[in-house]
């Protein structure tokens, strides 16, 4: 299994700024099996909002300080934190185990539903 977790601001189209990852490439994420979530500076109720706004059902949705929880919380194979600042998304993520996307690499990454992603 595969855990991917979505920063939104500057990450997704529908942050602030908007990012370029499209809600259809989270729903194709999702729709390949996966465990998807967000985990974002915006509050959990907002973050809750926006994927209840685009009817996608995801299996989390935390604070940013969180991924370690996530990381506890889900029996994965790998785990994946996508974001868009070093600072705020790419080091938290490392040391919570998670291993870092920048969004144009999550776009080329080739997400399967077999629990492993194809080199």
């Amino acid at each position: 299994m595969i855990l991917v977790s979505f920063d939104i601001d500057g990450t997704l189209e529908e942050g602030d700024p908007p990012g370029i990852l499209t809600m259809d490439f989270v729903r194709q994420v999702k729709g390949e099996g996966l465990l998807v979530g967000s985990c974002s500076d915006r509050p959990i109720s907002a973050q809750r909002a926006l994927w209840a706004r685009h009817g996608i059902d995801v299996d989390f949705a935390v604070s940013k300080h969180m991924l370690g929880e996530v990381k506890a919380s889900f029996d994965a194979e790998v785990y994946y934190h996508i974001g868009d600042r070093e600072d705020l998304d790419k080091r938290p993520a490392e040391q919570a185990g998670f291993r870092f996307l920048w969004p144009h690499e999550a776009v080329a990454m080739p997400w399967t539903k077999t629990g492993s992603v194809r080199p």
